[in-house]
């Protein structure tokens, strides 16, 4: 299989975050004791102990990708979390360019990339499940359906990154509902759709925005899903973990974990409620983690 090499091609999209495990001791084999206390909430010595996973620049899959690689670290590992636009992050683990990813929204949002990859990694299932994608507007505003759209917010959907699924079902939106001859779909970036919203809502302007859930808006903001009778942007999603080929082999109690994962959507916005007013993506999920113990043993049952 050709091994494309994204970056040295600088295809990056954005910021690698190495979280480096402290204390890797070697224990003397013929004292139990002191082997046992070596090995302790450390990575096993016959497995692969360094582990990259890649995510899409999203409040919910920084959130999420950030809590998993605690885990994973806590364990012992030598964890790397790269952040990648949405077809190089399936790409790269398609590959074995990364190990792993937790940020696969599917049937919808990610469909083209895993109809494209999908057959080249391995589907660990679902991570979160009645994750929705569509379009969201303040609840001040006086619609209610997609198919009641008129003149709001100058004919504007204020939408995140080219290619998105989202931004992609609402593009198809346009040539489904006649009323939204001669709308547009404005693409950004999810920060600055965010930044767009904030401002709309401060001033109780009308706005429209690609919008999806789990996300920290609706816990900050009164806001409401418009009706889509069209089905334009489909039911219900769930987000999935997607490894790559041999890694259960190379890693497996690390397969293990990202197999157990799964968490609510209360879960992720917390976390990224807690990004968004101010705490570091790392701080964030590692409260998190502390905080929640009982749920991460779930993931780690037999590890630790």
């Amino acid at each position: 299989m050709f091994n494309l090499n994204w970056k040295r091609l600088g295809v990056v999209a954005g910021l690698s975050l190495s979280l480096v495990a402290a204390g890797c001791g070697a224990a003397d084999s013929e004292t139990e004791e002191n082997t046992d206390s070596a090995t302790d909430n450390q990575a096993t010595s016959e497995e692969q102990n360094e582990l990259e996973l890649a995510y899409v620049e999203w409040d919910s899959e920084v959130a999420s990708t950030n809590v998993i690689g605690k885990v994973l670290e806590d364990l012992g590992y030598d964890v790397t979390l790269t952040s990648l636009d949405n077809a190089i992050m399936w790409e790269a683990v398609s590959t074995g360019d990364v190990d792993a990813m937790v940020s696969a929204w599917l049937p919808l949002t990610h469909g083209s990339q895993f109809e494209q990859y999908g057959d080249q990694m391995e589907d660990l299932g679902p991570n979160l499940e009645g994750a929705k994608i569509g379009l969201v507007v303040p609840e001040y505003m006086d619609v209610n359906s997609i198919a009641d759209l008129k003149d709001e917010a100058d004919q504007k959907i204020t939408g995140i990154e080219p290619g998105a699924g989202v931004v992609a079902a609402s593009e198809r939106s346009l040539e489904d509902y006649d009323n939204l001859e001669g709308w547009e779909v404005q693409t950004s970036s999810s920060g600055a759709m965010a930044t767009a919203l904030s401002e709309a809502v401060e001033s109780e302007k009308e706005i429209i925005v690609t919008g999806w859930n789990p996300h920290w808006k609706f816990s900050k903001f009164d806001l409401k899903y418009l009706e889509d009778p069209e089905g334009t942007f489909g039911d219900a999603e769930t987000i999935n973990t997607m490894v790559r080929e041999g890694f259960k082999e190379d890693a497996p109690e690390a397969y293990q974990v990202l197999d157990n994962f799964y968490w609510e959507v209360e879960d992720m916005e917390e976390v990224m409620l807690a990004i968004e007013e101010g705490e570091t993506p790392e701080d964030a999920a590692a409260a998190w983690v502390e905080e929640n113990q009982d749920r991460v043993a779930e993931w780690t049952e037999g590890i630790k």
